[in-house]
This record gives structure tokens, C-alpha cells and sequence, in this order.
């Protein structure tokens, strides 16, 4: 039996097998864990996404579309998932987005309002309204465990990461409220703060071309994060190992936040 036997929930954000979110469901999965998922509508999203679930022999797992920007389609998604599923274990909310256009060093002060809000909107408040829904699921199952991904950005200025930055800050500050307030049902709530990986969400950060090689050579393991690292950081959180842990941002950078310079 592995760690997370007879546990089921959902995971939101696989874009492709190279993404944090793609690396959580490999883990989960082989330790047990049963996998829901959802896509960004529209045919092109469900066919990389699907893609990116045959990866992990999982061609016939739950998948339902979902644009986290709109209430009535978390309602959806989360209303399908319950006449699935009789409970839900765990929750992974591993989406952000910020206009690419203010992802560039030295225009963070010519961000507009727009961009700033919707940054804020898709990359933090959406754990707010994903915890609000997953709540009476997790009451049903005796508990949960909610996982958002971040970054060192959210607590350090890094150039480019702009007002992505100041989302995650704002994602890891939601998921500390989520555990205070959720804490009574038994659900945890926490944050992977992961290292830099090169995904289509990081591409679009500029200058991050040579992050990558930058981050090997000060990182104190003297490696870059690999995407299993993560993952595994994600079993230990959604098992009955981490019972006692919420609230709590885990660094898995390989040490590249101790770092003073």
C-alpha cells in the first residue's frame, strides 16, 4: 500500500508534463492516490491536457473543464466532481497568470490596474473560491489537505517577476487565513514555495533565460529543483505524515532561499 491509499481529490493546473502541477499528480498517483483534474476550456486545452495525463497512464481519469476566472464554472467543475465522487482528500491548486507584457524588468511601475487585478484575481483569490468549494467535501471525507504552489518572488524582489510577485505574496497570505479559519474541519492548507523550473508559465518572465544555470551554481544542494522534488514534497503534505503541519510556505529550491547573495 503507499502512502496516499485510498485517498481521492483534485488537481488544477497541468498544462503539460513539464509543469509543478504534472509532477504532483505523478507522485500522488504512485503513492496511491486517486486523480481528478480539469482544463481551461476549449478543444486545444483538453487535448494538451489529455496529452500530458497519458504521460502518467491516465487516459480515463475525471477531466472537466474550468476557467477559475469565473465563479459559475467553479461551481460547475466542483459540482461535477462531487456526483463523481463521494469525497474529496485533497485539493491542488497549481494556476497563476500575469500579462506577460509586465513580466520585464524595470516596467513593474507602468503595470496597469487591469493587469494587476487580474494577476491577483487568477493567481491568489481563485484558492479562496476553490478552498470555499472543496470545504463541505473535505467535512464529508473527516478532513483535507490544500496545496498552492508559490515561489521565492512572493518574499524577495526577482527581477522581471513583477506583479506575479506580489500575487504569490498574496497566494501564500490566503492560504495562511484558509488554514486558520479551515483548521476546525481538519483541512490544512499550505504552500510549496518550488525553485525554478522552466515551464510556460516561468518563460514568460523575462530574463529567465539563464536563471536555470544561475540557480545550480548557488543553490547549496548544487543542483537545479527537478520536478519530483516537488512532487514529493506534495505526498508528504497530502498524507497523514504532515497531520500536524498548516499554515506553512515549504521551501523546495534545493537551500536557493538561505542564500543571502
Amino acid at each position: 500500500m503507499g502512502l496516499l491509499t485510498g485517498k481521492t481529490g483534485l488537481i488544477v493546473g497541468i498544462a503539460n508534463e513539464r509543469s509543478y502541477a504534472w509532477h504532483i499528480a505523478k507522485a500522488l498517483s504512485d503513492h496511491g492516490a486517486t486523480c481528478a483534474y480539469t482544463h481551461l476550456p476549449g478543444e486545444k486545452n483538453e487535448r494538451r491536457t489529455k496529452r500530458s495525463l497519458e504521460e502518467l497512464n491516465q487516459s480515463n481519469a475525471w477531466l472537466y473543464p474550468m476557467d477559475a476566472a469565473k465563479d459559475e464554472d467553479i461551481d460547475a467543475a466542483f459540482n461535477a466532481y462531487a456526483e463523481k465522487f463521494d469525497k474529496m482528500h485533497f485539493l491542488i491548486h497549481s494556476i497563476a497568470f500575469a500579462d506577460r507584457e509586465w513580466l520585464q524588468f524595470g516596467k513593474f511601475v507602468q503595470t496597469p490596474r487591469a493587469a494587476y487585478l487580474n494577476a491577483i484575481d487568477i493567481s491568489a483569490y481563485t484558492l479562496l473560491g476553490m478552498a470555499r468549494r472543496a470545504q463541505p467535501l473535505m467535512q464529508r471525507s473527516g478532513g483535507g489537505s490544500i496545496l498552492c504552489m508559490s515561489y521565492y518572488g512572493a518574499e524577495k524582489v526577482v527581477p522581471g517577476y513583477n506583479v506575479m510577485g506580489v500575487a504569490k505574496s498574496a497566494l501564500e497570505s490566503t492560504s495562511r487565513y484558509l488554514a486558520a479559519e479551515l483548521g476546525g474541519d481538519k483541512i490544512r492548507v499550505n504552500s510549496i514555495s518550488g525553485g525554478y523550473l522552466r515551464t510556460l508559465a516561468s518563460s514568460a518572465v523575462g530574463g529567465t533565460d539563464s536563471m536555470s544555470d544561475r540557480v545550480a551554481e548557488r543553490a547549496p544542494l548544487r543542483r537545479k529543483v527537478e520536478g519530483a522534488d516537488v512532487g514529493n514534497t506534495a505526498v508528504y503534505l497530502v498524507s497523514d505524515l504532515a497531520a500536524g503541519v498548516t499554515g506553512e510556505t515549504l521551501y523546495v529550491d534545493c537551500g536557493v532561499n538561505i542564500i543571502g547573495a
